[in-house]
């Protein structure tokens, strides 16, 4: 299903990308070495009850997980880098730390993850991990627009990860939201321009570009949901939810 929003609908759209965003940068300033996953957790099922919002993820029950999966927020620590459960886990001093953040507020979603560096240490590796996708999550943002197609999105993001030297895995990518979470068209995060459905406006994106160190291969953890590097290696993973305009694309999830 691909939903296309109406000028109406837009206000709502940006609410919700906007309590995303303001979780996120607040759970990121909490997040200091010490600081347990399930207090994140915790932090963000108040966060989202407060705003009368609701959470993609307690109920959320895929084909690739084991049940639903139970909790607000998924927190992916080091060599995790999708659907990391919250467990506990007291983050340390360098730890490389991805939050991602789904929520239905006035019935539209909103999709957001951020990666970033706990503590005072900055691993060299981690920082460029996180450069990487974030670079890569802009120029797929700078590629979107009415009448590009989605390939031209995936090449975009896979020409900066590849160029960075990062294997790219097309298992899991970026997706429509609107309604409900996750909703067609499909984002892989490598591609051929020129390819794919067309872009409209009111169109809702969540681009995704994410990277592991030294592979491209996945492996699940004993919890049925997070997903690790199967080297062991860092991994780093930014999103952003933008809505498609009339003369390009408009970031919703963008701290302001």
């Amino acid at each position: 299903m691909i939903e296309i929003l109406n000028p109406t609908e837009l206000p709502r759209a940006k609410a919700a990308g906007a309590l995303v965003a303001g979780i996120l940068q607040t759970l990121k300033s909490r997040s200091a070495v010490g600081t347990n996953l399930q207090d994140i957790n915790r932090w963000a099922q108040e966060m989202i009850t407060k705003a009368g919002a609701q959470s993609c993820y307690v109920d959320y029950e895929p084909s690739f997980g084991r049940g639903p999966f139970g909790h607000y927020i998924c927190t992916s620590v080091n060599d995790a880098v999708l659907h990391g459960l919250p467990y506990d886990y007291t983050l340390a001093n360098g730890d490389l730390l991805t939050l991602d953040l789904a929520v239905s507020h006035r019935s539209v979603v909103a999709d957001s993850a951020i990666s970033f560096i706990v503590g005072d240490s900055k691993p060299t590796e981690s920082v460029a991990l996180i450069n990487a996708t974030e670079r890569a999550l802009s120029a797929g943002i700078a590629a979107a627009g009415p009448g590009a197609r989605i390939g031209d999105i995936s090449h975009a993001i896979g020409a900066v990860l590849s160029g960075a030297g990062y294997s790219i895995n097309t298992e899991f990518g970026g997706h429509g939201v609107g309604s409900t979470m996750h909703q067609d068209p499909h984002i892989p995060n490598t591609g051929r321009p020129g390819r794919g459905y067309r872009l409209r406006p009111g169109l809702l994106l969540a681009l995704e570009p994410w990277v592991m160190a030294d592979t491209a291969k996945l492996v699940t953890d004993a919890d049925g949901w997070t997903l690790r590097s199967a080297t062991g290696c860092r991994t780093a993973h930014s999103e952003h939810t933008i809505v498609i305009t009339d003369d390009g694309a408009e970031i919703l999830t963008c701290d302001r």
